[in-house]
């Protein structure tokens, strides 16, 4: 199998016109054989910088490497890339050995390689006893490994993925992400993958490029974009976090709202911060458990989710939150809230959920550790 190629995406901007960018200054690198998930809200660019990596489109500006070539101005038949659309694109009057075999025959491999390489990518994507059948006759799932061992077949040196598990229904898309993961790994290729679900990109990927408005929030490891997003948009998208600002109240200790104090990570250094809500964090209590360190939080929606029901509102003094409670609850009621016992918050520019607001300088292609 060809070797996977690293790639970097230098000040990469892409325009239809000189008046709508659709991304503007993209830097990114990938290392050779890592998953990078591209993710973000409907319109951001994502799908954009797979079809420039493939050579479906050509960057208005900037420079796309391949092992520090430069390709940027190179064909699709030139770059050495496996493409799976959303769609999957398979033939259906082809059974599935034959759809993986296409690519191999139309860069007319002999016929050797060919039976060679068929054979070894429905081994490597499981799904050899599916050799003879009709794409009609295949699950969700079967057709998505099919469309990838057709991509990997011509031993690409990068696997461009567009939302490859969008098709399938909820069920079965979280149980095939680890398939997928797995798949991935073992091939060993380079991968660009989209999607707009953070669960998603939290279980496949190696590190995560969050995108709006066609540039770089922020670009690192899920654990490190959960534990410190760089700003309030990736706060908000990639963790569903509210983000509310917060008051010093000692050396590591913060004031959240009225009653509603929280323990820091580490030093406050300032006397206002902004800090990253998360429903996990805040907790409904009893009146018979009510201290010093209690808010108040006016119920204005809530919705059964099986194991309990997420429940939205305003924590007065500080705006809108949402938390886990596991019992119903009463719209329009007030209830007492605190902090989780042994929460502990991290400040600006640390290390867990705290961030800056979302008007002061974000990380743009900045690779986070």
């Amino acid at each position: 199998m060809t070797v996977a190629a690293s790639l970097a995406f230098e000040h990469i901007s892409f325009a239809y016109d000189a008046t709508h960018p659709v991304v503007h200054d993209i830097c990114l690198s990938v290392q050779p054989g890592e998953i990078v998930v591209l993710v973000g809200p409907s319109g951001c660019g994502k799908s954009t910088l797979l079809r420039l990596t493939a050579g479906l489109l050509f960057p208005t500006a900037g420079r796309l490497l391949m092992d520090g070539a430069d390709t940027s101005a190179l064909p699709p038949d030139r770059r050495q890339v496996g493409w799976v659309p959303q769609s999957y694109a398979l033939f259906d009057h082809l059974n599935v050995r034959d759809n993986i075999a296409f690519g191999l025959r139309m860069h007319r491999a002999p016929k050797q390689e060919i039976a060679r390489r068929v054979r070894d990518m429905l081994e490597l994507c499981r799904i050899a006893e599916l050799a003879e059948r009709r794409v009609s006759q295949l699950s969700g799932g079967q057709r998505q490994r099919v469309a990838i061992a057709r991509a990997l077949a011509v031993s690409p040196r990068v696997l461009l993925l567009d939302e490859p598990l969008a098709a399938l229904d909820p069920q079965l898309r979280t149980a095939i992400r680890a398939d997928l993961q797995a798949l991935l790994r073992t091939s060993g290729v380079t991968t660009l993958f989209v999607t707009h679900d953070q669960a998603e990109a939290m279980a496949v990927a190696d590190r995560v490029a969050v995108l709006r408005a066609g540039r770089v929030e922020q670009f690192g490891t899920p654990q490190t974009l959960w534990r410190s997003p760089a700003n309030a948009f990736v706060a908000e998208f990639f963790g569903g976090a509210t983000v509310l600002p917060a008051q010093r109240v000692s050396e590591r200790c913060v004031r959240l709202a009225p009653g509603v104090d929280a323990h820091t990570t580490s030093a406050v250094a300032s006397a206002m911060c902004s800090i990253a809500v998360r429903p996990g964090d805040l907790e409904i209590i009893a009146q018979d458990g009510l201290t010093e360190s209690t808010g108040q939080l006016v119920v204005s929606a809530s919705e059964f989710t099986g194991d309990g029901f997420k429940v939205t509102g305003e924590l007065r003094g500080a705006g809108t939150v949402t938390l886990v409670h596991d019992q119903p609850v009463v719209l329009g009621q007030t209830y007492p809230v605190r902090v989780k016992t042994g929460r502990l918050l991290s400040i600006v520019g640390q290390d867990a959920h705290v961030l800056q607001s979302d008007t002061s300088n974000h990380t743009r292609g900045r690779r986070s550790s």
